[in-house]
């Protein structure tokens, strides 16, 4: 058994998840926040009707859908007959790489804001997180989903060109 590619396998895993901590640093600076308040011992959404909620859940699937489509273009380009390992690596490390930027990006902040009101105590927090969980599946699906799509490509033209080199009967 070789060990090349596990090797390529484990190398593309650690690499996307490496990646999720800038990506999930840069989800935390760009997305908006939503501003929670203690209501009998229960956190809920202080505006019911903030689109900060779908506004984080954009910017993170803007930013692992980015960097799924060019981990899987570098990737093809640089896998030459090992491919498998590769797109596997590729799937595995988008949801690792999705996994620690969520991780990330949701612990910053979120410090708990007390105030006395007339009424008692009034305790807010702002919070990042991701409402659609389908978006944790982005970087994964498009990484690996690239990589195929570039490599049909390539074969079809390469298949096409020796159709068009074969004489007609």
């Amino acid at each position: 058994m070789t060990v090349r590619p596990v090797k390529y396998f484990g190398g593309t895993v650690l690499i996307l998840a490496v990646l999720g901590v800038p990506a999930g640093f840069l989800w935390s600076a760009l997305a908006p926040r939503t501003r929670y308040v203690l209501y009998e011992g229960v956190w809920r959404v202080a505006d019911p009707n903030t689109q900060a909620l779908i506004a984080a859940d954009g910017y993170f699937a803007l930013i692992t859908a980015t960097i799924g489509v060019v981990a899987g273009l570098i990737a093809y380009r640089k896998a030459g007959e090992d491919g498998l390992p590769i797109v596997l690596g590729l799937a595995a490390g988008g949801l690792a790489g999705s996994f620690v930027a969520f991780l990330i990006g949701s612990s910053m902040g979120g410090e708990i804001v007390r105030a006395a009101t007339s009424a008692g105590e009034f305790a807010t927090r702002d919070l990042l997180g991701v409402t659609a969980k389908g978006v944790l599946v982005f970087w994964a699906a498009l990484a690996a989903g690239m990589y195929w799509a570039r490599e049909f490509a390539v074969t079809y033209r390469e298949r096409k060109a020796a159709d068009e080199s074969i004489p007609p009967l």
